[in-house]
């Protein structure tokens, strides 16, 4: 079975676009279309890769990524940013809150799953989807 992770998405195109082509290479998607229901779901499912938003109702990614990395259960999963906020700095303003890397919106669909594989082990690495 591919890896679980978890989109912490409020915009519901981008949501479906995300869990759609995470599904469509075999991981297992949990969604949350805000803050606080990512953090709770982060603690409940405790999947291998976190999605998330920066700009979210309730509580922020920002806020997501500092309870994350606070909670010794939590703080080895991988977290990746998914921002409309691309601009100088933002990478490293990122990076500093916890994030371990960031996709600019709107997501490119031809390399998106492929360029996320990055931030997983190799073991929960699915493949490409070429010659399938």
């Amino acid at each position: 079975m591919g890896a679980r992770i978890l989109v912490i998405e409020d915009d519901a195109d981008t949501l479906a676009l995300m869990t759609y082509l995470l599904g469509a290479f075999g991981y297992r998607t949990i969604a949350a279309e805000d803050g606080l229901a990512g953090l709770a779901a982060a603690r409940a499912e405790r999947p291998d890769l976190i999605l998330c938003d920066v700009q979210l109702p309730g509580l922020d990614g920002y806020g997501i990524v500092r309870e994350l990395a606070a909670d010794p259960e939590l703080s080895s999963i991988p977290r990746v940013a998914v921002t409309a906020s691309a601009m100088a700095g933002d990478r490293s303003k990122l990076l500093a809150a916890g994030f371990h890397g960031y996709f600019s919106k709107p997501i490119v669909p031809e390399s998106f799953v492929q360029e996320l594989g990055a931030f997983l082990p190799p073991a929960l690495r699915q493949g490409d989807g070429r010659g399938e």
